[in-house]
């Protein structure tokens, strides 16, 4: 006979962590935490909209000293936001996106009530390279705020945005933050280098910013690319050139890698670009 689920705690009306058959799950279906407490049996044949599964014994640890920490509400609102996120991308979850994405809401949350201010000084980066995430953040905002009844600025949608591509990508959290630092570094070098403003909204910067993006996963990744055009690129455009070069040396002390010089030459095209950017406005 199918064993049922032993419920450990209940976070909310529709998420419950229980035990079953010697292992932990978050199963979120509505309504089944209405009412519920500790020790209360979920039957086996019972259909779940998603049951999240921690296998590994560490992971398990973690997540429980996590949640003897944080709010209960808040961790089941975390636990619809995640479902919420499978649904949107297709994807399954690696075990520690719990810990991960909830610690990273439940301090921010901390910080809202503490009226600390949420900056994010690469919002525009993320909003230009990451366009899809962040309107699956901002659901996750709504929701957020919905079950909280606090406003929730909008910076930290491009903080979830960033654990979403994560995601999707398979590719680490802090890969994902070092693309969007190196983009807006970049353009901080060619802005100090030309005396120029980058509007950051405009056309130029967002195709700047996704061949940013995409030579460092070749660079990290040693994808080779060829540039048939390097020669005349470097004659015809030798201060844009010489440009490139200085960020693919700031780019190579960031990712400890060689930027070859067939993305310099890439590089140096959208430079050119941009180098008709507004002048800086002196204070």
């Amino acid at each position: 006979m199918p064993a049922d689920y032993n419920v450990i705690k209940v976070f909310n009306n529709n998420v419950v962590l229980a035990r079953h058959l010697g292992t932990e799950k978050v199963l979120i279906k509505k309504g089944i935490g209405f009412d519920g407490k500790a020790g209360d049996r979920i039957p086996a044949d019972t259909e779940f909209e998603r049951v999240f599964t921690i296998e590994n014994p560490e992971i398990g640890s973690k997540f429980n000293q996590l949640i003897t920490r944080v709010n209960h509400e808040l961790v089941g609102i975390c636990e619809e936001i995640l479902h919420m996120i499978c649904e949107e991308t297709g994807e399954e979850l690696d075990e520690e996106m719990h810990i991960r994405l909830t610690d990273h809401i439940a301090f921010t949350v901390f910080r809202i009530q503490n009226n600390d201010k949420i900056d994010n000084p690469f919002m525009v980066e993320i909003e230009t390279l990451y366009n899809e995430e962040m309107e699956i953040a901002g659901q996750a905002i709504e929701l957020l705020e919905k079950a909280l009844n606090i406003p929730i600025p909008h910076e930290e949608a491009g903080f979830i945005a960033l654990h979403i591509h994560s995601l999707k990508t398979k590719d680490g959290l802090s890969n994902t933050v070092k693309y969007v630092y190196i983009c807006n570094s970049a353009a901080e070098v060619i802005e100090d280098e030309l005396g120029i403003e980058i509007d950051r909204k405009s056309i130029d910067y967002a195709r700047f910013a996704s061949h940013i993006r995409y030579a460092v996963e070749r660079i990290l990744k040693k994808i080779e690319i060829k540039n048939e055009l390097l020669p005349a690129i470097r004659k015809t455009y030798r201060h844009s050139y010489r440009l490139a070069r200085l960020v693919g040396k700031m780019m190579e002390q960031e990712l400890y890698e060689n930027v070859p010089n067939e993305e310099i030459g890439y590089l140096t095209l959208h430079i050119e670009r941009l180098k008709t950017q507004r002048p800086k406005t002196s204070n």
